[in-house]
C-alpha cells in the first residue's frame, strides 16, 4: 500500500466579515447560510473531506457560537480514530490579546501542529463557494520540492486589481505577490489572464512553522498570510503557484468547472445563489461524485406546495410551505412559509422567514426569521427601501435578523 504523507489543515474562520453586514451582525461569516442547506463553512470542509484530509482544525474567534455548534453537530466524527473536524477558538497562548491576523492565528495556534507532526500543512479560508480536490494540490506541491505552493484562480488581467495577483515564471515559481496591483500581471501562457490568489496555501510543515516564528518577531508586519507569508516564501524562491484550472473534480461539467466565488459582499452572495438556480446551473450542487455536505439540524419535511403555490426556477430547501404563493427565481432555505397571494422572486430567503398574504419580495435577501407581513413591499421602491434597510451598490434589499416588516 502506498504511504500517504500526514497532512493537518487548518482553516481560516475567523474573519468578522464585515462587507456581508448586516448577515454577519450576529455570526461569524463562515457561518452564514448559503444555497438553502448549507452555511459557506460546509465548501471547504466539504472539498477536505471528500480528498480524504480528515484531520482539521477550524480556528475561530468572530462571534462563532453558531459556528462552533455547526461544526459540532454537523461534522462529528464519532468514533475510536485519530480522524477529528474541530473548532479552535482563539486560545491567547501568546498572551492576552486575541489574533493580529491570519499568520497570528497560526502561530497562536502552533500546538495542534506540534502536537500532531504533520510533513505538510493545508491552510484554506472558510468563506468560498468552489469545489476543489485539494489532494491534487498537495501532490503537485510535494513533486515540486519547494516549501510554498498558492492556489491560483485566473482571472482577465481588467478584473484582478480587486485581488493579490501572483506573477509566475514558466515552471510555476513565484516571482512576485502584489495586493490588488493597479497593472496586474500576465499568466506565463496567457497575456489576457492574471493568476489570482485563492486564499489556499499548502506548505511542507517545517517551513511554516519557521516562517511564523520569523514573522512574530517583525514589529512592521501585519501578520497576514497573503501579506507577509507569502512574500516570505516568494522572496526565498520557494514558492510554486498551483493552478485552479488543473484540478480535476469529480462529476464537474464543462460549465461549472474552475467555478470559484468569493462571497464577501451583498452581491457576490447574491450572485452566487443566482448561480446555482438556472437550468445549467453555473455551479451545480446536486453531483453525487463530490457532493457538499451539511446536515439538517431540525430533521424538517420534504417542502411542501398547496393551494396553487408555485416554485419556478428556484431552490426549496426541507419545512418550507408555500400555499397560494408564486416564488420564482430565489432560493428558499429551510423551514420558510409562503402565504396566498404573496409573491418572491429573485430572493434569498434564509431559514425561518415567513412572507404574508399579498406580500411582495423582490431582488432582496431576508436573514433568519424575518417576518414580512401580510401587504408588506419590499424590493420594489428603491428609494423608499433605503430608508428602511441595507440596500447594496447592484440593488440588493438585505433585512436583518428577526426583522419584522408591516404594510403601511
Amino acid at each position: 500500500m502506498k504511504s500517504q504523507p500526514n497532512v493537518l489543515a487548518l482553516v481560516l474562520a475567523g474573519g468578522e466579515g464585515k462587507r456581508l453586514f448586516p448577515l454577519t451582525e450576529d455570526r461569524a461569516k463562515p457561518a452564514v447560510p448559503f444555497g438553502g442547506s448549507y452555511r459557506l463553512i460546509d465548501f471547504v470542509l466539504s472539498n477536505l473531506v471528500n480528498a480524504g484530509y480528515l484531520k482539521i482544525a477550524v480556528l475561530t474567534q468572530y462571534k462563532s457560537h453558531s459556528l462552533d455548534r455547526h461544526i459540532s453537530q454537523a461534522w462529528n466524527l464519532s468514533g475510536p480514530t485519530p480522524q477529528y473536524i474541530v473548532s479552535v477558538p482563539a486560545q491567547q497562548r501568546l498572551g492576552k490579546r486575541w489574533y493580529m491576523g491570519s499568520a497570528d492565528a497560526i502561530l497562536q495556534s502552533l500546538n495542534l501542529i506540534y502536537d500532531e507532526n504533520p510533513d505538510y500543512v493545508i491552510v484554506f479560508g472558510a468563506d468560498h463557494v468552489y469545489r476543489m480536490d485539494p489532494s491534487q494540490m498537495v501532490e503537485e506541491h510535494i513533486a515540486t520540492g519547494l516549501e510554498c505552493s498558492v492556489a491560483g484562480i485566473r482571472v482577465p488581467r481588467e478584473e484582478a486589481s480587486a485581488f493579490g495577483c501572483i506573477q509566475a515564471d514558466g515552471m510555476g515559481t513565484i516571482t512576485e505577490f502584489l495586493e490588488k496591483p493597479e497593472n496586474p500581471p500576465a499568466t506565463p501562457d496567457d497575456p489576457a489572464m492574471t493568476y489570482a490568489s485563492m486564499g489556499n496555501y499548502v506548505f511542507t510543515a517545517q517551513a511554516l512553522i519557521d516562517a511564523l516564528l520569523v514573522d512574530e518577531k517583525d514589529e512592521d508586519s501585519t501578520h497576514d498570510m497573503g501579506g507577509d507569508i507569502i512574500p516570505y516564501f516568494v522572496g526565498r524562491g520557494e514558492a510554486h503557484v498551483y493552478d485552479f484550472m488543473a484540478n480535476e473534480v469529480p462529476g464537474a461539467t464543462e460549465r461549472d468547472h474552475g467555478y470559484w466565488r468569493d462571497v464577501g459582499t451583498i452581491d457576490s452572495f447574491y450572485e452566487a445563489h443566482m448561480d446555482l438556480i438556472s437550468v445549467h446551473p453555473i455551479f451545480n450542487l446536486y453531483s453525487s461524485k463530490w457532493p457538499i455536505h451539511s446536515t439538517d439540524e431540525n430533521n424538517l419535511p420534504p417542502a411542501k406546495f398547496v393551494q396553487n403555490g408555485i416554485a419556478q426556477s428556484s431552490m426549496v430547501a426541507p419545512g418550507c410551505i408555500v400555499s397560494g404563493g408564486t416564488v420564482r427565481n430565489s432560493v428558499l432555505s429551510s423551514d420558510v412559509r409562503v402565504a396566498d397571494g404573496a409573491t418572491v422572486e429573485g430572493s434569498v430567503l434564509l431559514p425561518g422567514v415567513r412572507i404574508g398574504k399579498g406580500a411582495v419580495v423582490r431582488h432582496a435577501i431576508l436573514d433568519k426569521n424575518v417576518v414580512v407581513q401580510d401587504g408588506a413591499i419590499i424590493g420594489v421602491d428603491r428609494e423608499r427601501d433605503e430608508r428602511r434597510f441595507k440596500v447594496s451598490e447592484g440593488g440588493v434589499v438585505v433585512v436583518g435578523k428577526n426583522e419584522v416588516i408591516e404594510s403601511s
